[in-house]
Protein backbone atom coordinates (compact mmCIF):
# COMPACT_ATOMS: atom_id res chain seq x y z
CA UNK A 1 0.00 0.00 0.00
CA UNK A 2 1.98 3.27 -1.54
CA UNK A 3 -1.54 5.58 -1.70
CA UNK A 4 -2.10 8.66 0.34
CA UNK A 5 -3.41 6.87 3.67
CA UNK A 6 -0.56 4.77 3.49
CA UNK A 7 1.33 4.75 7.06
CA UNK A 8 5.26 5.65 6.05
CA UNK A 9 7.81 4.87 9.31
CA UNK A 10 11.40 5.31 8.99
CA UNK A 11 13.25 2.82 10.78
CA UNK A 12 16.75 4.40 12.05
CA UNK A 13 18.89 1.06 12.27
CA UNK A 14 21.44 1.78 14.94
CA UNK A 15 23.42 -0.70 17.52
CA UNK A 16 26.67 -0.09 19.79
CA UNK A 17 28.69 -3.22 18.30
CA UNK A 18 30.01 -1.66 14.99
CA UNK A 19 32.82 -4.37 14.19
CA UNK A 20 35.39 -1.12 13.02
CA UNK A 21 33.81 1.53 15.61
CA UNK A 22 32.11 -0.16 17.93
CA UNK A 23 29.72 3.12 19.87
CA UNK A 24 29.86 5.45 17.11
CA UNK A 25 26.02 5.99 16.72
CA UNK A 26 26.45 7.47 20.13
CA UNK A 27 29.46 9.74 18.92
CA UNK A 28 29.65 13.66 19.35
CA UNK A 29 29.71 15.43 16.22
CA UNK A 30 29.39 19.13 16.38
CA UNK A 31 27.84 18.57 20.60
CA UNK A 32 24.88 16.00 19.19
CA UNK A 33 25.12 12.07 18.94
CA UNK A 34 25.34 10.83 15.70
CA UNK A 35 22.07 8.97 16.13
CA UNK A 36 20.49 12.75 17.09
CA UNK A 37 22.06 14.27 14.03
CA UNK A 38 20.26 11.44 12.10
CA UNK A 39 16.89 11.35 13.29
CA UNK A 40 16.65 15.14 13.43
CA UNK A 41 17.15 14.73 9.50
CA UNK A 42 14.81 12.04 8.92
CA UNK A 43 11.82 14.09 11.04
CA UNK A 44 12.06 17.30 8.82
CA UNK A 45 10.94 14.81 5.98
CA UNK A 46 7.79 15.36 4.48
CA UNK A 47 6.63 11.93 4.01
CA UNK A 48 6.72 9.79 6.60
CA UNK A 49 4.38 9.69 9.86
CA UNK A 50 6.87 9.04 12.48
CA UNK A 51 10.32 8.05 13.14
CA UNK A 52 11.72 5.04 15.07
CA UNK A 53 15.00 3.49 16.22
CA UNK A 54 15.84 -0.06 14.99
CA UNK A 55 18.14 -1.74 17.61
CA UNK A 56 18.96 -4.14 19.26
CA UNK A 57 18.01 -6.52 22.43
CA UNK A 58 21.63 -6.36 23.60
CA UNK A 59 22.47 -5.21 26.98
CA UNK A 60 24.53 -2.73 25.45
CA UNK A 61 22.20 -0.88 23.25
CA UNK A 62 20.17 0.17 26.13
CA UNK A 63 22.43 3.30 25.74
CA UNK A 64 20.97 3.74 22.06
CA UNK A 65 17.35 3.41 23.62
CA UNK A 66 17.66 5.33 25.80
CA UNK A 67 19.51 8.03 23.67
CA UNK A 68 16.14 7.24 21.18
CA UNK A 69 14.15 8.29 24.77
CA UNK A 70 16.22 11.30 25.29
CA UNK A 71 15.09 12.65 21.69
CA UNK A 72 11.47 11.84 22.18
CA UNK A 73 11.58 8.76 20.23
CA UNK A 74 9.94 4.92 20.34
CA UNK A 75 12.54 2.25 20.13
CA UNK A 76 12.23 -0.89 18.51
CA UNK A 77 14.45 -3.41 19.93
CA UNK A 78 15.02 -6.83 17.95
CA UNK A 79 17.22 -9.68 16.98
CA UNK A 80 20.94 -8.14 17.27
CA UNK A 81 21.66 -10.53 14.09
CA UNK A 82 18.67 -11.45 11.88
CA UNK A 83 18.23 -7.43 11.01
CA UNK A 84 15.62 -8.26 8.13
CA UNK A 85 13.18 -9.98 11.15
CA UNK A 86 13.93 -6.96 13.28
CA UNK A 87 12.53 -4.95 10.39
CA UNK A 88 9.70 -7.13 10.02
CA UNK A 89 8.21 -7.37 13.10
CA UNK A 90 9.26 -3.43 13.97
CA UNK A 91 6.68 -2.55 11.03
CA UNK A 92 4.27 -5.00 11.95
CA UNK A 93 4.21 -3.53 15.56
CA UNK A 94 4.14 -0.39 14.25
CA UNK A 95 1.19 -0.73 11.60
CA UNK A 96 3.65 0.53 9.06
CA UNK A 97 2.39 0.00 5.21
CA UNK A 98 5.96 1.40 3.54
CA UNK A 99 9.06 1.02 5.71
CA UNK A 100 11.92 3.61 4.72
CA UNK A 101 15.13 2.61 5.83
CA UNK A 102 17.89 4.27 6.96
CA UNK A 103 20.96 3.91 9.41
CA UNK A 104 22.54 5.52 12.40
CA UNK A 105 25.97 6.44 10.26
CA UNK A 106 24.68 8.46 7.76
CA UNK A 107 24.51 12.44 9.70
CA UNK A 108 24.65 13.92 6.88
CA UNK A 109 21.62 12.45 5.61
CA UNK A 110 19.27 14.54 3.49
CA UNK A 111 15.77 15.00 4.27
CA UNK A 112 14.91 16.03 0.86
CA UNK A 113 16.36 12.93 -0.89
CA UNK A 114 14.57 10.89 1.85
CA UNK A 115 11.34 12.36 0.15
CA UNK A 116 12.29 12.13 -3.34
CA UNK A 117 12.81 8.19 -2.30
CA UNK A 118 9.39 7.54 -0.83
CA UNK A 119 7.59 9.76 -3.67
CA UNK A 120 9.13 7.68 -6.25
CA UNK A 121 7.81 4.36 -4.84
CA UNK A 122 4.44 5.94 -4.25
CA UNK A 123 3.95 7.39 -7.97
CA UNK A 124 5.64 4.39 -9.39
CA UNK A 125 3.37 2.82 -11.95
CA UNK A 126 2.77 -0.06 -12.31
CA UNK A 127 3.21 -0.38 -7.95
CA UNK A 128 6.67 -1.05 -6.88
CA UNK A 129 8.20 -2.99 -3.93
CA UNK A 130 11.05 -1.07 -3.38
CA UNK A 131 12.61 2.29 -4.38
CA UNK A 132 16.25 3.16 -3.62
CA UNK A 133 18.94 5.66 -4.07
CA UNK A 134 21.61 2.92 -4.14
CA UNK A 135 20.40 0.58 -7.43
CA UNK A 136 22.76 3.21 -9.60
CA UNK A 137 24.38 5.43 -7.05
CA UNK A 138 25.04 8.87 -7.83
CA UNK A 139 24.29 9.90 -4.19
CA UNK A 140 27.44 10.13 -1.88
CA UNK A 141 27.75 7.09 0.33
CA UNK A 142 25.75 8.35 3.34
CA UNK A 143 22.73 9.65 1.91
CA UNK A 144 21.20 6.17 1.74
CA UNK A 145 17.75 5.50 1.40
CA UNK A 146 15.74 2.75 0.81
CA UNK A 147 11.65 2.66 0.62
CA UNK A 148 10.00 -0.86 0.88
CA UNK A 149 6.16 -1.90 0.71
CA UNK A 150 5.59 -3.67 3.97
CA UNK A 151 3.99 -6.15 2.16
CA UNK A 152 7.17 -7.34 0.55
CA UNK A 153 9.60 -6.97 3.30
CA UNK A 154 7.53 -9.72 5.06
CA UNK A 155 7.57 -12.14 2.02
CA UNK A 156 11.86 -11.38 1.73
CA UNK A 157 11.08 -12.39 5.71
CA UNK A 158 9.34 -15.42 5.17
CA UNK A 159 11.44 -17.04 2.65
CA UNK A 160 15.63 -15.05 2.57
CA UNK A 161 17.46 -18.13 4.11
CA UNK A 162 21.69 -17.21 3.02
CA UNK A 163 22.99 -15.46 6.17
CA UNK A 164 23.60 -12.29 4.30
CA UNK A 165 19.85 -11.89 3.53
CA UNK A 166 18.78 -12.06 7.06
CA UNK A 167 21.91 -9.88 8.80
CA UNK A 168 20.72 -6.83 6.07
CA UNK A 169 17.31 -5.75 5.10
CA UNK A 170 17.11 -5.50 1.57
CA UNK A 171 19.02 -8.03 -0.64
CA UNK A 172 16.86 -10.39 -0.80
CA UNK A 173 14.25 -8.00 -2.64
CA UNK A 174 17.31 -7.17 -4.56
CA UNK A 175 18.33 -10.64 -5.66
CA UNK A 176 14.91 -11.68 -6.95
CA UNK A 177 14.01 -8.96 -9.07
CA UNK A 178 11.51 -11.13 -11.41
CA UNK A 179 9.32 -11.23 -8.21
CA UNK A 180 9.56 -7.41 -6.78
CA UNK A 181 9.99 -4.33 -9.16
CA UNK A 182 12.10 -2.05 -7.86
CA UNK A 183 12.67 1.68 -8.76
CA UNK A 184 16.00 3.46 -8.80
CA UNK A 185 15.97 6.89 -7.96
CA UNK A 186 18.89 8.80 -9.32
CA UNK A 187 20.12 12.16 -8.61
CA UNK A 188 20.77 14.78 -10.74
CA UNK A 189 24.73 14.58 -10.89
CA UNK A 190 27.09 11.71 -10.26
CA UNK A 191 28.69 12.47 -6.65
CA UNK A 192 28.68 8.48 -5.71
CA UNK A 193 32.59 9.14 -5.68
CA UNK A 194 31.82 10.87 -2.52
CA UNK A 195 32.36 9.47 0.99
CA UNK A 196 30.14 10.84 3.99
CA UNK A 197 29.02 7.77 6.11
CA UNK A 198 30.82 6.97 9.17
CA UNK A 199 32.30 3.55 9.61
CA UNK A 200 36.02 4.75 10.55
CA UNK A 201 37.80 6.68 12.52
CA UNK A 202 39.16 8.36 9.57
CA UNK A 203 35.29 8.43 8.87
CA UNK A 204 34.32 10.28 11.50
CA UNK A 205 37.32 12.38 11.94
CA UNK A 206 36.20 13.48 8.32
CA UNK A 207 32.35 14.22 9.63
CA UNK A 208 33.16 16.46 12.62
CA UNK A 209 35.88 18.50 10.13
CA UNK A 210 32.88 19.26 7.83
CA UNK A 211 30.34 20.06 10.45
CA UNK A 212 32.32 22.44 12.37
CA UNK A 213 32.30 24.31 8.78
CA UNK A 214 29.01 23.93 8.14
CA UNK A 215 27.27 27.81 8.84
CA UNK A 216 24.04 25.49 10.12
CA UNK A 217 24.71 22.38 10.68
CA UNK A 218 21.61 21.32 12.38
CA UNK A 219 19.86 22.13 9.08
CA UNK A 220 22.58 21.39 6.28
CA UNK A 221 21.54 20.15 3.24
CA UNK A 222 23.83 17.76 0.47
CA UNK A 223 24.36 21.14 -1.11
CA UNK A 224 25.71 22.88 1.84
CA UNK A 225 28.21 19.93 2.50
CA UNK A 226 29.34 19.32 -0.48
CA UNK A 227 30.33 23.31 -0.41
CA UNK A 228 32.33 23.15 1.61
CA UNK A 229 34.08 20.53 0.51
CA UNK A 230 34.64 22.74 -2.39
CA UNK A 231 35.64 25.17 -0.36
CA UNK A 232 38.61 22.73 1.53
CA UNK A 233 38.86 19.57 -0.66
CA UNK A 234 41.52 18.35 1.41
CA UNK A 235 38.76 16.75 3.37
CA UNK A 236 38.60 14.68 1.11
CA UNK A 237 41.85 12.95 1.98
CA UNK A 238 40.92 12.22 5.60
CA UNK A 239 38.76 9.10 4.79
CA UNK A 240 39.59 8.77 1.07
CA UNK A 241 41.64 4.81 2.18
CA UNK A 242 38.78 3.65 3.65
CA UNK A 243 36.94 0.37 2.12
CA UNK A 244 33.69 0.27 1.81
CA UNK A 245 32.54 -3.42 3.45
CA UNK A 246 29.96 -5.97 1.28
CA UNK A 247 26.58 -6.94 1.85
CA UNK A 248 28.56 -10.34 2.51
CA UNK A 249 30.52 -9.02 5.10
CA UNK A 250 29.11 -8.44 8.77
Amino acid sequence: MTGPTARIVVLVQARMGSTRLPGKVLADICGRTMLERVVMRAGRALRPNEVVVATTGRTEDNAVADEAARLGLQAFRGDAEDVLDRFARAAEELSADVVVRVTADCPFLDPDVLDDVVSALASSSPPADLASNVIERTYPRGLDVEAVVVSALKAADREARRPHQRSHVTPYLYEHPERFRLVSVRGDEDLSSERWTVDTSEDLRFAREVCSMLPRPDHATRRDVLAVLESAPQLRAINAGVRQKTTLET
